[in-house]
């Protein structure tokens, strides 16, 4: 195991009735709050109504900028930054998914400065001050709400980056399972497989061959957000299968998994964006296909690994041998993201093969920012190929 740190300033109410709170948790950051949402979600469960009574209970006075998109755009950051400014904002009210969460972290980031907001995700700029966010989370799946990351696609150049900064943690994170129940079926499972993908990540890219507790963890978070997931496709309002899906996909980036492992990477994530930023497609069913053909691409080199995971995870297989374990793993994570009824082929996200040279060619840029130099774009192409 690598020598870490590991410090999450994040202040987590999670459970019935919390979302009360977050009139005067928002209140002791500041009187002038920014509140961001998603599209109509909110409205129709009757969540804005509940968010905007206790706000003005609490005696903040509120500008608002809704609409916010699944894939979130630079474009409507800017429109923050110019509504947080003009309103003087003190404190960023983010009620929504991982997009509203990461439109409200890169709002709070873009308001304390006057030059463009895109330069801290190119690494131009370095972040010095942010406003503080706090949040109510309405998806499980991307962990924004306890993690020091944001992802943004630019509407102009098609890219879609992820930067992180200590200073993006939220500052209170409310989690009420039940704000979840109307998640509809796919955006469930879409988030559960986001939730596994940040855990594969990690296990599957770190060089430490000793890691146990971290591995055990990492399986049992795996294992959950499956059985977490099937429980809310059979019931939307299982308030035990809410919870437990919502704690796993919080816990599975907010840098406990990774501490101990040394330096780990997010190629997925990098193939996955290219995707997104050009076809705007949902992030987790990106992911769904990625993750395969990411797996089928790697699974000589990570056989042994991708075999101990199949052993965990699936252990009616009976996996023996780590070659035949790795493609048997590898079909039943398949065969399960086609119960979720998740996408698995390009092909299943109206992608044709011939694009292929297109979306290996914009990963160019985040991997340079990330550091994954190996992952060129004749890389990517072959992953991908495997995604057909």
């Amino acid at each position: 195991m690598h020598n870490f740190v590991f410090h999450n300033p994040t202040k987590i109410l999670f459970g019935r009735n919390t979302i009360d709170a977050l009139g005067p948790e928002s209140r002791a950051w500041g009187q002038r709050g920014l509140l961001v949402y998603g599209r109509h979600s909110i409205k129709d469960n009757g969540l804005y109504a509940q968010v905007t009574a206790g706000l003005q209970a609490a005696g903040l006075e509120i500008a608002e900028l809704g609409g916010v998109r699944s894939n979130p755009l630079l474009s409507q950051v800017r429109e923050g930054i110019r509504l947080a400014k003009e309103h003087q904002t003190e404190v960023i009210i983010a009620v929504g998914g991982g997009s509203v969460i990461d439109t409200a972290k890169a709002i709070g980031a873009g308001a304390l400065v006057e030059h463009d907001v895109w330069k801290f995700f190119t690494g131009k700029k370095g972040i010095k001050q942010t406003l503080p966010v706090t949040t109510v989370l309405t998806l499980a799946a991307s962990g924004s709400e306890m993690n020091s990351g944001m992802v943004i696609t630019n509407d102009t150049t098609l890219e879609k980056f992820g930067f992180g900064h200590r200073l993006l943690y939220p500052k209170v994170s409310i989690l009420d399972p039940e704000a979840t129940f109307t998640v509809p079926p796919d955006y469930t499972a879409y988030g559960a497989i986001d939730t596994i993908s940040h855990v594969l990540e990690c296990y599957l890219t770190t060089a430490d061959p000793d890691t146990p507790v971290q591995d055990r963890l990492m399986e049992g978070l795996i294992e959950n957000a499956m059985t977490a997931c099937e429980r809310c496709l059979l019931d939307p309002c299982d308030y035990n299968g809410r919870a437990n899906l919502l704690w796993t996909a919080t816990l599975a980036l907010n840098g406990l998994t990774a501490a101990g492992l040394g330096r780990v990477g997010f190629p997925m994530h990098l193939i996955e964006h290219s995707l997104s930023a050009l076809y705007d497609v949902p992030h987790g069913a990106g992911l769904a296909v990625v993750i395969l053909g990411w797996l089928q691409h790697h699974a000589d080199t990570c056989a042994p690994r991708i075999a101990d995971l199949g052993k965990r995870i699936f252990p009616s297989l009976g996996i023996t041998h780590a070659d035949q374990g790795a493609e048997q793993t590898i079909d039943e994570m398949r065969r399960w993201f086609c119960r979720m009824k998740a996408p698995v082929t390009l092909h299943d996200l109206g992608i044709p093969a011939s694009d292929i040279p297109q979306i290996a060619e914009n990963t160019k840029g985040l991997a340079r920012l990330w550091r994954l130099h190996d992952y060129t774009p004749e890389l990517v192409a072959k992953v991908l190929q495997r995604c057909l």
